[in-house]
């Protein structure tokens, strides 16, 4: 427009009409982005607010649930305006390995449970650790232990209440910790019909699903607060496994939360079994 009126000397109105602008658009007063897209800028404040480590299409998925009506641009374009983009790392130059799947991985819950360790440390500089269980099905977590030291027989109380309140996997994928080779443990599995499947030693790939699930917990939980003690982590650990569980979508599980996506495979089951 201006560089119709300004270069070429045409007059407004003809200059509107050239590029397809109404002359009330051309006059109407620049409204600021901060204020025409405050509804977005509020709501991707509250959702990285707790978890600053989510990326733009995870908040563009949990906003897409309750305002299916923004669009995807203009979320971006939000987000890059309000300094969201997250940094990544350089990708290092590797060289090629022979890519080794996963044992087995599961068409039903209950199936194939993955289970490891974590290390980390309080305020004070004391160590923990937490122990993770993950049901390879739905990647729903199971259970989060914490505490300064976890051993074959804490893994066998463990178990025993994941027992009472959930039931057994027919299989556990674990690596070749001390903890899961101990005898106390493996006789107490060999009893309740519950097979130890240990990955090859130094092929943590062999266990994707928990290994990709401790780097969330790390960078979510662990890596964002400081706990001055183990009851603050198991507080933490608690509430976010509860919303990891029911409020975030994954895109193995056609865009459904762990729980969403157990609840549909029991209602298909339904229908089959009736049918």
């Amino acid at each position: 427009m201006r560089y119709l009126v300004e270069v070429h000397a045409r007059p407004l109105r003809r200059s509107c009409e050239c590029v397809g602008l109404s002359r009330a658009a051309w006059y109407r007063p620049p409204l600021d982005w901060t204020v025409r897209d405050a509804e977005v800028i509020a709501a991707l404040a509250k959702l990285v607010e707790d978890r600053p480590a989510r990326g733009f299409w995870k908040c563009r998925k949990l906003l897409r649930r309750t305002r299916p009506e923004w669009n995807h641009k203009r979320i971006y374009r939000v987000y890059k305006a309000m300094k969201l983009n997250l940094r990544r790392a350089a990708r290092r130059r590797l060289p090629k390995r022979e890519r080794v799947s996963l044992y087995y991985v599961p068409r039903l819950p209950d199936t194939v449970w993955s289970a490891d360790f974590m290390s980390d440390a309080l305020a004070c500089g004391r160590r923990f650790r937490t122990f993770n269980v993950v049901d390879d099905f739905n990647r729903e977590v199971l259970h989060i232990e914490v505490d300064a030291s976890i051993n074959s027989a804490r893994l066998v109380r463990i178990f025993e209440q994941l027992k009472r309140d959930h039931g057994l996997p027919q299989v556990l994928r674990t690596d070749n910790g001390p903890e899961f080779l101990g005898e106390t443990f493996i006789q107490w599995a060999k009893a309740n019909g519950m097979a130890i499947q240990y990955i090859q030693p130094g092929k943590p790939n062999q266990n994707a699903d928990i290994e990709r699930f401790n780097r969330t917990f790390r960078d979510e939980v662990l890596d964002q607060h400081l706990f001055a003690r183990l009851d603050d982590v198991r507080e933490a650990a608690y509430w976010w496994m509860l919303e990891y569980n029911e409020e975030r979508s994954h895109d193995s599980l056609d865009e459904l939360t762990p729980a969403e996506y157990r609840q549909r495979f029991a209602g298909n089951s339904t229908f089959e079994v009736s049918a």
